[in-house]
């Protein structure tokens, strides 16, 4: 092939994802940037594709503002309270700068009008900005985000272990979470959650509502009572499942697993009961009026989102999308910030088609997805089956991702099930705007990269996402920080060979480059329960790294590691590697057969 051919690339316009122009990667193939207009950040269209909605939230202001002089006026004697009716006043808020420090590639105006246009929420309710909740966005215009669920059930868990996994699941980057509590005092954990989080917190109100009752003595006064309650609080996001109608309910009745979502089943059974409409439908405006008042968001639930990749992207789930536009509307109408939820199971050939048509009929309100996940068949890996999908997701048009955990489908997620849910989905959303060509978003990796490269390995440690985790695996095969690891060995290790041609630049960044080879520290507890968990090594052999001393591994009095080629011959240095690689992996003789 002609090398011309070679350098023609399928470019769309994106930027570069790093700052710095590092590497020789020609940058992202995604979509031009178009902050400020309907596609942000976007992934070029598959021919066929929804095109996204020529309407924003300023097609859909409230009745009684005017449009005069070429900008819109509220009534006399108006006062803004949520951060829709701010931006639209084109005030700057102290959540809006907030937002704009936590994401430099925008500026405080761009977040204004994104919130402005509906593209964008910033979830954060009066009462909850009193403790110590710290104000972030949810838009296509930022960095994907992501939820981590937890929540009480009743038979299992208790308010001190969701306010301690709330905790947890922060500590491992979830930017939101939602308490999904259905058992043991669902006030009090709500309380505790809300007044221990600096992120937002959002709730399934309805749970609460039917507490000690029948779903059939749900009525309006129940609904709003409720949500007037949980709106005290301090909750910054509802999700409530009005979308579901009556008309939707004949169009499950061939689906394999029928209706997956507790609050779509409990109000379907409503509708049923009563022959009567959807409650939080026909009430929409007077829930409107209460979340109003406190700034909460709107997360319009998908009640009939598929739980099966057979159910994906029919009739009863694209319906009940196009109710969902309608009370977008509805919504910004009412001053409500709003972002919508979508699908949970869908084949991974149907995501972007499912994202883009939310784009449109949603008019670019925030897509909040759950995965999704692409394939059925793997319980107790379903964070990664959906992580696949919550990548491409992202990709295609998702704001928000709201994680799985090992625990999907099988009980309630422990605190472990919680960090590998949250570690999936930050892996999906920083994969997703690093292609999308956000700025800046590759030079996180671009740093590990030339730490890599240099062989510096307490640098790479302190770059990985998960330090403990990444140190107790290189330690488990060979606890020196030299110019090789376990894997290759000195003699195969193509990065040590890079890093030794004097005409490669690979290994030699500015910052990075090594003092020498180091016995690493002794492992930390974190790092010791991680070995003892994975049951490689022997009880003995942790014991080992967790109490070694500077002697060990030939360390002379400045901790440098004889078996580096740089002090020793290579023939001394893969001797000494030899030994300590069957050291560490000999296990303890087994008994002899009696």
């Amino acid at each position: 092939m002609e090398n011309s051919k070679l350098n023609t690339l399928p470019l769309h316009g994106a930027h570069n994802p790093t700052s710095r122009g590092d590497g020789t990667n020609p940058g992202s193939f995604a979509a031009a940037p178009n902050v400020g207009g309907a596609l942000a950040f976007s992934s070029p269209d598959t021919p066929g594709m929804p095109r996204p909605s020529e309407k924003t939230a300023w097609d859909f202001m409230p009745e009684d503002w005017s449009f005069t002089g070429g900008q819109w006026t509220p009534p006399e004697g108006f006062v803004p309270i949520t951060q829709l009716e701010h931006a639209r006043l084109g005030q700057i808020t102290p959540e809006m700068e907030t937002v704009a420090r936590r994401e430099p590639h925008l500026s405080a105006e761009q977040i204004r009008d994104e919130v402005a246009a509906g593209r964008m929420i910033i979830p954060a309710n009066r009462v909850h900005l009193e403790h110590n909740l710290e104000p972030m966005c949810i838009g296509r215009a930022s960095r994907t985000k992501i939820n981590a669920n937890l929540g009480a059930s009743p038979v299992s868990s208790g308010t001190h272990e969701e306010v301690e996994k709330m905790t947890w699941g922060v500590q491992w980057g979830a930017d939101t979470v939602m308490d999904l509590s259905t058992g043991g005092d669902l006030d009090a954990c709500r309380t505790a959650i809300i007044q221990n989080s600096t992120v937002p917190i959002g709730t399934v109100p309805i749970y609460s509502m039917i507490i000690g009752r029948k779903i059939e003595d749900l009525n309006e006064t129940l609904i709003l009572e409720q949500l007037e309650h949980q709106a005290k609080q301090g909750v910054d996001y509802f999700t409530v499942h009005a979308g579901v109608l009556k008309a939707h309910l004949p169009l499950i009745k061939e689906r394999l697993i029928g209706i997956v979502s507790r609050g779509g089943s409990l109000l379907g059974k409503w509708m049923l009961v009563h022959d009567a409409e959807n409650p939080m439908y026909t009430g929409f405006e007077k829930m409107c009026e209460i979340m109003r008042r406190y700034d909460v968001s709107f997360s319009l639930g998908d009640g009939l989102r598929p739980g099966g990749l057979s159910d994906a992207t029919d009739r009863a789930q694209l319906a009940e999308l196009q109710t969902l536009g309608e009370l977008t509307e509805r919504a910004w109408r009412q001053g409500v910030q709003v972002m919508i939820e979508g699908p949970g199971h869908v084949p991974f050939d149907q995501i972007e088609y499912n994202m883009k048509l939310e784009r449109q009929l949603c008019h670019g309100a925030p897509f909040y997805v759950l995965g999704p996940l692409v394939t059925d068949v793997f319980p107790g890996y379903d964070h990664i089956t959906s992580c696949i999908g919550a990548t491409s997701a992202a990709y295609h048009g998702a704001s928000m991702l709201c994680y799985v955990t090992p625990k999907e489908h099988l009980g309630l997620p422990k605190k472990d099930d919680v960090k590998q849910g949250c570690i999936a989905y930050k892996i999906a959303a920083h994969a997703a705007d690093v292609a999308l060509g956000i700025p800046g978003t590759r030079d996180w990796d671009d740093d590990l990269t030339k730490a890599r490269a240099a062989l510096n390995w307490e640098k790479h440690f302190d770059l990985s996402f998960d330090t403990d985790f990444a140190r107790a695996l290189h330690d488990e095969d060979l606890d020196v920080d030299t110019d090789f690891c376990a894997m290759c060995g000195h003699d195969w290790c193509s990065v040590r060979i890079s890093k030794e041609i004097v005409e490669f630049g690979s290994g030699k960044a500015e910052g990075f480059e090594r003092a020498g080879t180091f016995k690493s520290a002794a492992l930390s507890d974190e790092q010791q329960a991680i070995l003892e968990q994975r049951g490689v090594l022997s009880p003995e052999e942790i014991h080992t790294l967790a109490n070694k001393t500077k002697n060990a591994v030939g360390a002379d009095g400045e901790n440098k590691a004889s078996c580096h080629s740089d002090y020793v011959a290579p023939s001394v240095a893969q001797q000494l590697q030899q030994e300590r690689l069957v050291e560490l992996k000999r296990k303890p003789s087994a008994a002899p057969a009696e």
